[in-house]
């Protein structure tokens, strides 16, 4: 099977990279990562990327250059797809047209509701009864792409900050690695 060459995004804990590379290396898996980038130094996702040998960048978006600087690695590395599984940075309007429709995100709510950080808190504070997570095209604006896939859950009576986290987190493992799955076939 021919792979297409992906890169990961991350800021923090890197639990769907995680994710995602154990399903990369499942045979009929569409995706290969072959680069991984953080805007944050300390990310531990990073250790997941140095365990399996995987190049990674970090960038520092205080400079002026650093899309430019990505966007060179990125062909270099001949990338088709670019994952954000929770980057928490805004991409630049030409950086998001240099990648249209190759850019996707997986949110941790059920798009349109809760853009956004705080999605959580607002959950809970609204006293919501389904949770899940989206995953979509990145566009211009934020949460705003195509949606490719959503996958729900119910929040149960007594849902804490922390629990409801754990149950999406674990709902977003699965989602992303089957919207990737669900663009192959389509494509």
């Amino acid at each position: 099977m021919v792979k297409v060459n992906s890169c990961v995004f991350i800021s923090g804990a890197g639990t769907n990279l995680k994710a995602l590379i154990g399903s990369s290396r499942n045979y009929n898996f569409p995706i290969q990562i072959k680069l991984v980038i953080s805007n944050k130094k300390n990310a531990p996702g990073l250790a997941f990327a140095k365990k399996y040998s995987i190049p990674f960048m970090i960038i520092n978006v205080k400079d002026s250059l650093f899309e430019v600087k990505i966007l060179n690695e990125i062909r270099k590395k001949n990338i088709n797809l670019i994952c954000l599984a929770g980057y928490m940075k805004v991409l630049s309007k030409t950086f998001i047209k240099n990648f249209k429709g190759k850019i996707i995100n997986i949110h941790p709510s059920l798009l349109p509701k809760y853009k956004g950080t705080n999605t959580f808190e607002r959950m809970l504070e609204n006293n919501e009864s389904l949770a899940g997570c989206t995953v979509h095209y990145v566009n211009e604006k934020l949460d705003s792409g195509k949606i490719i896939l959503r996958k729900s859950f119910q929040i149960s009576k007594n849902e804490t900050l922390k629990s409801l986290k754990i149950k999406t987190q674990k709902t977003e493992y699965k989602a992303f690695s089957e919207a990737i799955t669900k663009l192959h076939i389509k494509n």
